[in-house]
Formats: structure tokens, C-alpha cells, sequence
């Protein structure tokens, strides 16, 4: 894999893989942009995303490291809820690689451009050990400098917030996320959660609710 103008990598020793909270935003971020070189889609028309016992057993031969470019994989029929991305999910597999923040640098001269954010929602049935993750895609933005605040019902949250440096495509742009990770006590408890993205001195927010994972 080959490294860009601010990125920091090295090669990873192999293991039983990434848990949760690093395959979901990578598979989310390979699914909402298709990241060249790192992600890419194998696009299906499936209705539906596997059920709780997806995650499960050994990592399948056919998911590799970046390399591969076939992180996503079409997801079974009939499993799954609505609350899950439908049409791909992720099989798990070290990735092999580990980027810190590197230095970060900005091109001045080239045109802004405001973030994508999609929102996505856990599903009830894919909670493991009684936790929940939300994660909200930030995509397609430039310069690649953004804040992320979390709330639930309007009240800021601190607590159980991971955001990742943001990565530079092959078309100027940026991709980040940022995830939530709330117990099933800490979900039900709200009517709504959103997540918030400052870029350039501009905000945009995106909500969801519980009730719409039912």
C-alpha cells in the first residue's frame, strides 16, 4: 500500500484482527466512499445485512489486507435489521496496518469543498456484550480540518467518543469518522442522537433515534 504526503504507517503484525470499533468505521467508510486503493465496494442488490452471529468463527481466506481492495463484501439474505447499511457488511480480518496522525499538512490553493455526513445506527440484534456503536461518516471534504461533537437530546457527550485523523483520497479529499460507543441501558435511554460536524466555520448535524432501530 502506498503511503501519501502525510500519512504515518507500519506494517502491523497479524492477528486475530481489529475489534468492533476499528471494522466498523473502515467497512462504513469503504460504503459511503469508496476510498480508492483502500476500500472498495462489491456492490449487490441484497436487502438486508447479516444477523448477530455474522461476526463470529475465523476470518474467511477471502478478505486480505488493503492490498486486496475487497473489504466489503454482499450480504447475506433474510439477516439482519433495517438499521444496518443494506447490501454490504464486513468480514473480519486484520488490515494489517496501523497509521498514526503523521504530520498534517494543508495545500493552500485548492477549492473547498463541505463534508458528506451520513449517520449510521446500530442494530439491536447486533449488540454484543449489551453495547451499541453509532458511526458518522464524514466524506469528501477539503481542507481536510474538521470538528465532531456528539449529543444526546440536545445535551453534549463526552464520553465513549473515538474521531480518526482524516484521510486523504486519491481526489484531493478527506474521509474521517467518528463513533459512539453507548451500552443498550445508555441507547434506549434517549429519544435521539446526533452528531455534529464543524468544517471552515460551518456545521452540519445528523440525527437519529432508537425508536427507528426497533
Amino acid at each position: 500500500m502506498r503511503l501519501r504526503t502525510g500519512q504515518v504507517g507500519r506494517e502491523a503484525p497479524r492477528g486475530p484482527g481489529p475489534g468492533p470499533r476499528l471494522r466498523w468505521p473502515l467497512m462504513l467508510l469503504g460504503l459511503a466512499v469508496g476510498v480508492p486503493g483502500l476500500l472498495s465496494l462489491t456492490a449487490v442488490p441484497q436487502r438486508r445485512a447479516p444477523g448477530p452471529g455474522a461476526w463470529e468463527g475465523s476470518a474467511p481466506s477471502s478478505l486480505q489486507s488493503p492490498r486486496s481492495r475487497s473489504l466489503l463484501q454482499p450480504s447475506p439474505q433474510g439477516t439482519g435489521s433495517q438499521c444496518w447499511p443494506r447490501g454490504f457488511w464486513l468480514k473480519p480480518q486484520s488490515l494489517g496496518y496501523v497509521f498514526g496522525s503523521g504530520t498534517h499538512l494543508t495545500v493552500l490553493g485548492q477549492p473547498k469543498a463541505a463534508p458528506s455526513v451520513t449517520l449510521f445506527l446500530p442494530s439491536l440484534e447486533r449488540f454484543q456484550d449489551s453495547k451499541a456503536l453509532l458511526v458518522c461518516l464524514i466524506a469528501d471534504f477539503r481542507p481536510g480540518s474538521i470538528s465532531v461533537a456528539w449529543k444526546a437530546d440536545g445535551s453534549p457527550i463526552t464520553q465513549g467518543v473515538e474521531t480518526t485523523e482524516p484521510l486523504k483520497q486519491s481526489n484531493g479529499k478527506y474521509v474521517a469518522s467518528s463513533y459512539l460507543s453507548l451500552t443498550a441501558d445508555q441507547w434506549r435511554g434517549h429519544s435521539r442522537y446526533s452528531c455534529q460536524v464543524t468544517h471552515e466555520g460551518k456545521t452540519e448535524e445528523k440525527t437519529v433515534a432508537p425508536a427507528e432501530c426497533a
